[in-house]
């Protein structure tokens, strides 16, 4: 029997965005997935899109939220899954086969991730995201940061914990650590799983999602750690955004 995996997208006025979401999901030649939208109240078509999609929605709900990391937690609470997956409004699963590439060779580990790559509001691709995922990975990795993005890690539903809402911008960073400090099996995908739309959240609050990500890391790793690695961190975000033009 194949992993029932448990997708879910956030969205709030999400007109111009969602529809290539729900695309990326409902075109994927694998057919164990429960997709759940959880819609933050949106005064635009947002749920007449949603409305117009639910063939391939398993469950919906459009109702206000305290905050991206709420409406998180709301979509864990409605998620039956195996495994969860967070796609949100406006980021893609990479193509139509990236769930049947998946579990060919390792089904049932406890965290699947891969790499990513950025799009722009057109859906052109504009490279690599910035931090690479490491061959293997644990939570102790995160010490150099968040080198795998939160919409290409995939959580077995046993382990995965609520988001921690003290956090605005971070607590996906910290929801990514604990699981991995739970995982005895972590498979790397060694596949592009995400494409993931420029600009959000977390990036326009890059100033204090930064500090609370500090907070997180001098949490779980220790004061000095957390300055001596930091050091390398800025050093690296600079000389790419030098490089790159972007971060």
């Amino acid at each position: 029997m194949n992993p029932l995996v448990s997708i879910i997208t956030i969205v709030y006025n999400g007109e111009e965005t969602l529809q290539k979401t729900i695309d990326s999901i409902a075109c994927q030649s694998y057919s164990d997935i429960e997709y759940i939208v959880v819609d933050g109240g949106s005064a635009d078509s947002t749920v007449d899109i949603i409305k117009a999609n639910e063939e391939c929605i398993a469950r919906w709900i459009s109702e206000p939220d305290d905050g991206l990391y709420d409406a998180m937690n709301k979509g864990v609470e409605m998620a039956t899954g195996d495994y969860l997956w967070f796609i949100n409004s406006g980021d893609e699963i990479y193509d139509s086969e990236t769930l049947s590439n998946l579990f060919i060779n390792d089904a049932w580990a406890d965290v699947y991730y891969g790499d990513t790559v950025m799009i722009d509001a057109e859906g052109k691709v504009i490279g690599e995201r910035r931090l690479q995922p490491p061959a293997t990975l644990s939570w102790n990795d995160f010490k150099n940061g968040m080198l795998v993005s939160h919409q290409s890690i995939i959580v077995s539903a046993k382990i995965a914990e609520k988001y921690n809402t003290k956090y605005r911008f971070s607590a996906d960073f910290e929801w990514c650590l604990l699981a991995l400090k739970k995982a005895q099996k972590v498979v790397n995908s060694n596949r592009v799983l995400s494409r993931f739309l420029d600009g959000g959240i977390t990036k326009q609050n890059i100033i204090p999602g930064l500090k609370e990500r500090f907070v997180i890391m001098h949490r779980y790793f220790g004061l000095g750690s957390t300055i001596m690695h930091h050091i390398p961190i800025a050093f690296r975000f600079f000389s790419y955004v030098i490089k790159h033009k972007r971060f």
